[in-house]
């Protein structure tokens, strides 16, 4: 049994802020040359993208774990 619940969002929020800091340490060692605003599309893409899974998966397990609704009709 897991202790916590499998949080994606939280996961591709880490792979882009680590991908952006291999990208600067990269540029740091003499790798490559990286312009300074490489960094804005890397982190506001990740958070967004990030954002956008987190409330797809928040959506999925309140939909299923909401009991079925019962039948509010008057028979007739």
């Amino acid at each position: 049994m897991l202790r916590h619940d499998f949080q994606p969002g939280r996961l591709i929020a880490g792979f882009f802020l680590t991908l952006t800091g291999i990208v600067y340490a990269g540029d740091a060692g003499g790798a490559w040359d990286t312009p300074w605003f490489v960094v804005i599309p890397l982190v506001s893409g990740g958070l967004c993208l990030a954002a956008a899974t987190g409330a797809l998966t928040h959506g999925i397990r309140r939909h299923r774990a909401a009991p079925p609704r019962e039948d509010t009709q008057i028979p007739g």
